[in-house]
């Protein structure tokens, strides 16, 4: 090996970033467009490679790069750093994890890889693309995800791990894994019974397939059902899985990759079936059936054609965090007739200290006539940090919920969709953004982790009811 070479191997081994871009090039003789995500995903995959992480889940959309870097270039980096890795494979059809095996078994047997790595050899006799070996004792099984997975295990047995090769390196022992690349089909995602053998295939055979409890296990997919295999593990698991996730629109309201899918191409996907943008390119999957809130059920407007000097009245809600997880949503309705329109709204995590002055500075900006504070855990005393800061003109009123929040939520739930109105020209990101995702997300059966918008909203049409109930009787 001349000193070029030595180079390049010493610097391929140390990043697999660097590893996938120079065998690109070498196969396609074109780059590997580099973008920020593909650094996200090599980082975690990084750790992975250094024991740091052993559960790991990619959600992404649908050709971003990720079977090329997180499946093909990963197991060839890995068995460079190991000949003795054990890898297993699997793809929603055999056809697909048979074509990644074959890519990553040509790869090892190219001339250059051959070059830079002389300690990967194939055996002579491993010609089958479902299954080969080195001569080291490594090497890979590809499946289904509905295919029989026996007589093989992914990584290496605990006590075996030793020195493997004799380079400078701090990834020596990494010992293989199991990398499965969209274990369901888009198309069959709908259907319970499949996702269900999904599910039950990990249980019964895939999560048994490990030689070590520390050989990782990594799931690549585009989200397609809230109960498809990566949530249903972070269901039973919660905390054991590190998870990336990549929407194609970043919370900025850019595109994730432009060289993929500019913002304006992003878009248009969108209209074109929301649901499926959303599960897939967003990877933010929710029942079609069971919403409380849908999008398509509620009424909406452009800020610029509320008349605001027109209305009849402008209240406010203070719902008060809680917990340190809890958003503290303090929604503006503007009352025109009998229509309530969602003209501001604050949507925030942030500590007391920093929302209280945030309060005050909506309220003051719009000088609702009633303010309610839901006096529950705490608002007691927030009502005696908020009022010194407002305008004299506002009035908080305490309020003690005392019946069950969903039932409220509920019974209110006809209310609001029938008479309030929702900005359609808020930001990306915004607190607006933020408090519409939480209540468009919110289920029949309550059954979500944070209900902070609907609870405000509930708060406030509470208020408008029975301050103008001659209006609405």
């Amino acid at each position: 090996m001349n000193d070029k070479d030595a180079v390049i191997q010493v610097k391929t081994l140390k990043s697999l970033m660097f590893f996938t871009k120079y065998h690109f090039k070498k196969r396609f003789n074109r780059k590997f467009i580099e973008n920020d995500h593909h650094k996200i995903i090599v980082d975690a995959l990084e750790k992975v490679l250094n024991g740091e992480i052993t559960r790991l889940i990619i959600n992404i959309a649908p050709r971003y790069g990720k079977t090329e870097l997180a499946v093909k270039n990963f197991i060839a980096h890995g068995l460079a750093l190991n000949p003795s890795a054990k890898f297993i494979h699997i793809s929603y059809s055999d056809s697909l994890a048979l074509d990644n095996s074959e890519e990553i078994k040509d790869l090892v047997l190219s001339d250059e890889y051959q070059r830079l790595y002389p300690a990967v050899k194939i055996k002579k006799d491993s010609k089958a693309k479902e299954k080969w070996y080195t001569t080291e004792g490594g090497g890979v099984l590809a499946r289904s995800s509905s295919s029989s997975i026996t007589g093989f295990g992914a990584g290496t047995v605990d006590e075996e791990i030793d020195e493997f090769l004799n380079i400078e390196t701090d990834k020596t022992t990494f010992g293989g894994a199991i990398v499965m690349d969209d274990p369901l089909k888009a198309s069959e995602a709908d259907s319970s019974v499949v996702r269900e053998k999904v599910n039950n295939k990990f249980e019964t055979t895939i999560r048994n397939r490990v030689n070590s409890r520390k050989t990782p296990i990594i799931i690549i997919m585009q989200r397609l059902h809230s109960s498809d295999l990566c949530g249903y593990l972070t269901e039973i698991e919660p905390g054991a899985w590190h998870v990336i996730s990549l929407p194609a629109i970043k919370e900025d309201g850019t595109a994730l990759w432009s060289f993929k899918h500019t913002i304006e191409e992003l878009h248009k996907l969108r209209k074109i079936n929301e649901f499926v943008f959303d599960t897939q390119y967003m990877q933010n999957p929710k029942p079609k059936e069971g919403l409380l809130f849908a999008k398509d059920d509620l009424n909406y407007y452009d800020s610029n054609d509320l008349k605001t000097d027109q209305t009849d009245g402008k209240l406010a809600f203070i719902d008060v965090a809680d917990t340190g997880t809890d958003a503290h949503a303090v929604p503006i309705g503007y009352l025109i007739g009998t229509k309530i329109y969602i003209h501001d709204i604050l949507y925030t995590t942030k500590g007391t200290d920093e929302n209280v002055e945030l309060t005050a500075e909506i309220l003051n900006k719009h000088l609702p006539e009633y303010c309610r504070v839901e006096s529950n855990f705490g608002g007691g005393m927030y009502v005696q940090l908020l009022q010194p800061k407002l305008n004299k003109m506002i009035g908080l009123l305490p309020i003690r919920a005392t019946t069950n929040k969903h039932s409220r939520i509920t019974q209110m739930a006809g209310f609001i969709k029938e008479n309030c109105y929702f900005r359609t020209d808020y930001e990306h990101g915004s607190d607006y953004y933020h408090f519409m995702k939480n209540l468009t997300e919110y289920l029949k059966n309550g059954k979500v982790e944070h209900d902070d918008a609907p609870d405000s909203l509930e708060g406030l049409c509470s208020m408008i009811k029975s301050f103008h109930a001659d209006l609405y009787s």
